[in-house]
Order: C-alpha cells, then sequence, then structure tokens
C-alpha cells in the first residue's frame, strides 16, 4: 500500500476502536488509545493509536492531532520504563508498506528493549501470539504505573 493510500474502515485498528476486537488495554482517553501488542517483539510491546481520525500514516495526521499522539506515546513509554524497567525503549513508527507498515491505521509502536534477550523482528510471526493472561499481567503494571 502506497504513502496516497486511502482508510479503509475495517483494518484492524478501527474494528479495535468499534469494540469489535477485544484489546488488552493500557490507557484511553478521548483522543488516543493504548494496548498490549499480541504479536509482541519484546516483553511488554504495546501500541498507541489515534481514536478520531482516518490517518492512514502520520503523513496524513494533523499537526495538532499528531501532537497529542506524540504526548501520549510519551506518556505511555515513561510507564513502561518504569513498570518494566528495560535497559532501552524503541519507538517505533512506519508510513507505507515500502516501509514496513504493515496496518494502515497511524500508530506507534513502543518495545521494550532488554539486554541479552532477542527481540522478533516487525511483521513476522517472531514470538508468536503472547499468553493473555501474560499480557494482562504487563497491562496491569504499565497501567500502576500511570497512577
Amino acid at each position: 500500500m502506497s504513502l496516497n493510500a486511502s482508510y479503509d474502515d475495517d483494518n484492524i485498528m478501527a474494528k479495535i476502536l468499534r469494540r469489535e476486537i477485544p484489546n488488552i488495554t493500557i490507557y484511553e482517553d478521548d483522543e488516543t488509545l493504548a494496548f498490549m501488542d499480541i504479536f509482541p517483539q519484546s516483553k511488554g510491546h504495546c501500541l498507541v493509536i489515534p481514536k478520531n481520525t482516518k490517518a492512514v500514516n502520520l503523513l496524513d495526521m494533523p499537526d495538532d492531532d499528531l501532537a497529542i499522539l506524540i504526548q501520549r506515546t510519551k506518556k505511555i513509554a515513561i510507564a513502561v520504563k518504569q513498570a518494566l524497567q528495560p535497559d532501552g525503549i524503541r519507538i517505533a513508527q512506519f508510513n507505507g508498506s515500502a516501509a514496513g507498515q504493515t496496518i494502515f491505521h497511524l500508530h506507534f509502536h513502543i518495545i521494550p528493549s532488554y539486554e541479552g534477550d532477542k527481540e522478533a523482528s516487525h511483521g513476522s510471526a517472531g514470538r508468536g501470539q503472547a499468553d493473555p493472561g501474560e499480557l494482562t499481567a504487563l497491562a496491569e503494571k504499565i497501567k500502576a504505573a500511570l497512577a
């Protein structure tokens, strides 16, 4: 899908926002939703998405709305740092399939990095689907750090 793609209302993020697909929520407000990635690249991998947009990628997002999304992404990343104490944190965002984008609703990945732990690559089966109980426990730790 190119950088000029039209928004598909049936993408997985849109379905999550409509509550058609469940998620393990970390944070939600009027503008954003943050939740655990069910195919994590590392322990604690989560996603932050805008709620009130049909932005396929960062280039489609109005600046004021993008500023809010970035602020929420930082807020969640700080909570991940406090809750999980990783050795590093990668914030990733892809624009267009040629750049690695696989879901065409703007989103940011927060990927904790741990010394000696090999991360799965983006968009691969990698670690496989995570255990829902483990994701819920991680989400609870991150939520506690947000409180």
